[in-house]
């Protein structure tokens, strides 16, 4: 794996830019919408959430249209050596996945400037059911709120909605919905997608299409090969610029509680229960290595506090589990919630006297991350690791990995994940990797550690073990967002898919021009 570049961006010499400048020049046209601050936005564009990768642009493109975008991948492809095109949306990559180093960096954002763009339009009857166009630049908060107008929502979310909508379905779009739903990317009716060609010949809609930088919508039962293929392609097959969104009638509220386990087994057992009943409407799992995580519970949650008896198990056995568990309701079953959500709650095996609940709405429940971005914090980087886990191997999972590993944790900062999805709700035509075997259920585990920009090595150290005692005991995990040592390793967990991302590159990006900064097709 390259290795981060050792001089920050905001150490960058005015020689540089200088020389930034006047080479972008040379290679890139219509060069009035390209850095309209020099130096923030080559700083902005080398830098992300994650804070581990840093790597500098050769230009910053902030489009006027999607057209600017178009004339950008023309313009590589007319050189004798293409330079990189990656699309940034709200920059929340851990590892420098929409950086392009000595490439050009599109900040999608721009587009939602657009007077007359693609924005967020609400379509549909009650017949043909409902959806949203949405622009790729668009924020999830943002569909929420337009979509809300209407009294309609989309059904799969993540939890922090303060992120791009080509972002997300070009990664998956995981939250504690898709057990029901699936993830995002199972929720796309239709896309359109910037493609790069090299003049080869493909075939779209019975039509050949041999044009650089061909602007394709596609669907299911249209152009279904790139449909599939930008779903979870991690930006390697095209740039989204717009998706057509499934929307549902939107409850009003949600009925929300946490609960407390210091089983493991009795902890997936009950969250195998809720996914397979369909009865919740969300369904994640917590892992507590300390107080810290239940203390701030007590933001969310009325709920007396249960902090001395949590300490005291965490002291016994350094790990506890939680299922944080939600039912949407609106004024139709405003009267008969309470008695349902008792009657769930009556077939689990939670720890009875630890129990935090709350009533909201749903637009409190789903944003209630708010806005992390404007908020004032202290500078961090984010060594996340996540890891798709067979349902027949959670146990060895536990002993192996969890029980050994997340207790050294206690003293860390950030937020860890263990839940579960139906495999069912997943379609594996498209390009996301989830484990190969059959089994209708597995697991996320997701560690959002948060640490000082000098210590993150070590969390990755950490999150490297957790993948070698896998391996070792034969756990086939995969994982999502993921980062990889080699190219085998790469190799290894795209699997049997590895074939097929194979031939969708050469078709729909021969020159490996997009997305280099996922290490794919452009690994040094």
């Amino acid at each position: 794996m390259a290795s981060p570049l050792s001089i920050p961006p905001r150490m960058i010499s005015l020689s540089l830019i200088l020389f930034i400048i006047s080479y972008l020049i040379c290679i890139v046209p219509n060069s009035k919408n390209l850095l309209p601050n020099e130096f923030d936005a080559i700083q902005r564009a080398s830098n992300d959430y994650g804070n581990i990768v840093h790597e500098i642009p050769s230009a910053v493109l902030y489009p006027s249209s999607v057209k600017d975008i178009i004339d950008l991948i023309k313009s590589s492809n007319n050189r004798s050596t293409p330079f990189t095109v990656a699309a940034r949306g709200h920059g929340h990559s851990v590892r420098g996945q929409a950086m392009a180093r000595g490439g050009v960096v599109v900040e999608m954002a721009s587009l939602s400037k657009i007077k007359g763009g693609i924005g967020i339009r609400v379509s549909g009857n009650s017949t043909l059911g409902f959806y949203a166009d949405v622009g790729g630049e668009q924020l999830w908060i943002d569909v929420l709120r337009a979509t809300l107008e209407h009294g309609l929502a989309p059904v799969s979310w993540t939890d922090y909605l303060y992120l791009s909508v080509g972002g997300t379905l070009s990664n998956a779009g995981v939250s504690g919905q898709a057990f029901l739903y699936g993830p995002q990317i199972s929720n796309v009716l239709e896309l359109d997608s910037l493609l790069n060609f090299s003049g080869g010949s493909v075939i779209f809609s019975g039509k050949t299409m041999a044009s650089i930088g061909e602007f394709i919508t596609c669907s299911k039962h249209r152009n279904s090969e790139l449909f599939f293929a930008v779903l979870g392609g991690l930006g390697q097959f095209g740039i989204i610029t717009r998706a057509r969104i499934t929307l549902e009638k939107a409850p009003t509220r949600a009925k929300w509680v946490r609960l407390l386990y210091s089983n493991f087994s009795t902890f997936t057992r009950d969250q195998d229960y809720l996914i397979s009943s369909n009865v919740p409407s969300y369904v994640e799992g917590f892992l507590i290595t300390n107080e810290k995580t239940t203390n701030e519970w007590m933001s969310y949650f009325p709920s007396p506090s249960r902090q001395s008896h949590i300490a005291s198990l965490l002291k016994k056995q350094g790990l506890l589990y939680s299922t944080e568990l939600v039912k949407y309701y609106d004024n139709q079953n405003a009267n008969t919630i309470d008695k349902e959500f008792q009657k769930l709650l009556k077939e689990l095996d939670f720890i009875p006297e630890i129990i935090f609940s709350t009533d909201v709405t749903l637009f409190d429940f789903l944003n209630r991350l708010g806005n992390l971005d404007d908020q004032k914090r202290p500078l961090e980087s984010h060594p996340w690791l996540h890891l798709f886990v067979p349902k027949s191997r959670v146990s060895d999972f536990n002993d192996v990995a969890l029980t050994t590993i997340l207790p050294k944790l206690n003293e860390t900062s950030g937020v860890f994940l263990f839940f579960p999805f139906n495999r069912k709700r997943w379609d594996n035509r498209m390009s996301a990797v989830i484990p190969e075997d059959e089994e209708d259920i597995f697991y996320m585990l997701a560690l959002l550690h948060s640490c000082p920009p000098n210590q993150y090595h070590i969390l990755d150290e950490l999150n490297n073990e957790i993948v070698r005692l896998c391996e070792k005991a034969g756990i086939k995990t995969k994982q999502y967002l993921a980062n990889y040592e080699s190219q085998q390793e790469l190799i290894k967990n795209y699997g049997s898919k590895w074939k097929t991302i194979q031939e969708r590159k050469e078709k729909f990006d021969p020159k490996r021009i997009l997305s280099p900064g996922q290490r794919i097709f452009n690994y040094v």
